[in-house]
């Protein structure tokens, strides 16, 4: 897993490989747009709103 440095706006820590985003729904909001997690990066940022989907790993209670 590469190195994160903690710019990213907002920051979700998930289960699952795939994950969408909408930017928090309403007008202030973006299209939903879904990603999934590379296995050698751990991580993806949305190309909107940079929120960034950090894969949580299956022993660590975050």
């Amino acid at each position: 897993m590469s190195v994160i440095d903690d710019d990213a706006p907002e920051t979700e820590y998930v289960t699952t490989r795939k994950v969408s985003c909408d930017g928090g729904g309403g007008a202030l909001g973006h299209p939903i747009v879904w990603y999934v997690i590379p296995d050698d990066v751990g991580w993806v940022e949305c190309g909107y709103c940079d929120k960034r989907f950090i894969l949580k790993p299956k022993d660590e209670n975050l």
